[in-house]
């Protein structure tokens, strides 16, 4: 269970390789030790990543997880829940693709909507489903400001994230009253392995920020988090501006 100062005692990170995924674990574990369980494929990145969290006092279970799987959701919630409740599940996992490609490889496009999209949807109603069952819990869903309104140059991803974000919005307000909740994270562009060698963007972020979001969003009860904060207001004005100059910004 979430204690009373809003730490948990179990984390579940779906993506656990991600950079978010490991510094949010970090950043709970700064405060007590917990049980975390790192939900990814196998990889060697997997068991450096668990050694990490248990070098840094979490009690790690690891556990196979494939996006392209369509099985793969349901075998992950049930080992991940096997010896014990999730409190607060981090959903992270994701891929950015080669839009060039994208424009013209109908299965290209296929293959990022099922990871980025059809996956992590069957993992949130997996979790909703235990969480229900359980009768608590937090959902973590890592969205991004590239969903609110889908750019040029990158529309397929865009368009996953937007659909990601609608579905676990909805979620959330489903939830009411369950004791269950969602938290839809949108950051806009954060340095990590998976932006390594893309140009900066303005108000660029970081892994660790994200991070301290997610907790803060969490213990506060919110539904939707910016960061940095700053992000909303620039997408409030982006959604509202003319397509005809939309189209022509270069970005």
């Amino acid at each position: 269970m979430i204690d009373a100062l809003g730490s948990p005692g179990s984390l579940l990170l779906v993506g656990g390789t991600s950079d978010i995924a490991v510094a949010t674990a970090h950043r709970y574990l700064a405060e007590r030790p917990l049980r975390v369980v790192v939900a990814a494929r196998d990889t060697p990145r997997r068991a450096t990543v668990a050694e990490e969290l248990r070098a840094a006092g979490a009690d790690v279970e690891v556990v196979d997880f494939d996006a392209e799987d369509p099985d793969s959701p349901a075998r992950m919630v049930a080992a991940a829940t096997a010896r014990g409740d999730v409190d607060i599940a981090v959903i992270a996992f994701g891929q950015l693709g080669d839009q060039e490609r994208l424009a013209t490889d109908p299965a290209a496009v296929a293959a990022l909507g099922q990871v980025n999209y059809v996956a992590p949807v069957v993992v949130g109603t997996e979790l909703a489903n235990r969480m229900r069952a359980q009768g608590h819990g937090v959902i973590v869903a890592l969205s991004s400001v590239a969903g609110e309104r889908a750019r040029r140059s990158n529309y397929v991803y865009g368009s996953t994230k937007a659909g990601l974000d609608a579905y676990f919005s909805g979620l959330g307000d489903s939830l009411a009253g369950s004791g269950v909740s969602v938290l839809v994270v949108r950051p806009g562009f954060v340095r990590s392995k998976m932006t390594e060698g893309l140009p900066a963007a303005p108000l660029s972020t970081t892994p660790e920020a994200v991070a301290e979001a997610i907790v803060t969003g969490v213990r506060a009860g919110r539904h939707t988090v910016w960061v940095p904060g700053a992000m909303r207001w620039v997408m409030s004005g982006l959604r509202h501006t003319p397509r005809a100059i939309f189209r022509k910004l270069p970005f």
